[in-house]
């Protein structure tokens, strides 16, 4: 599971999922991309969900990146506890993911496979992704 070694504050603010994502919006490293189409909180064991369910599929063939961070500590106070009395504990991190956003990126395999090895991360994902190239995409700028 991913989770940052130290932070600068143990809680955070909620924030807003608004706009487009202006960085990360291309294939940097590998030839094919699984890209965001929705804003969405993603958590540290669903990326890690993703990754496994991909590269199972590709079997030791090819490399794969993931491209987000989980990065922001989601706090939950205890159940059955009353109004009041500060802000919870960090239950989980999640990534803060915009529209457009290339969440994971593989090289070193065929179309097809990698294909498929996007829909199965996709699925396991919460929100609606779509399979890009570095040629649609666009590559470094």
């Amino acid at each position: 599971m991913l989770l940052p070694k130290r932070v600068k504050y143990r809680r955070v603010q909620r924030g807003r999922l608004k706009g487009k994502a202006t960085r990360g919006n291309f294939v940097a490293y590998g030839d094919y991309g699984l890209v965001a189409l929705e804003p969405a909180w993603i958590t540290s064991n669903q990326i890690e969900a993703a990754r496994v369910a991909m590269t199972r599929y590709i079997k030791r063939g090819g490399q794969v990146w993931i491209k987000i961070f989980p990065d922001k500590p989601i706090t939950e106070k205890p159940a059955e506890t009353r109004m009041g009395s500060g802000k919870g504990s960090p239950e989980y991190w999640v990534a803060v993911v915009k529209p457009g956003r290339v969440l994971f990126e593989i090289a070193g395999v065929d179309r097809e496979l990698a294909a498929e090895a996007m829909r199965l991360a996709a699925a396991k994902l919460p929100i609606k992704c779509k399979f890009v190239s570095k040629e649609e995409l666009g590559g470094e700028q």
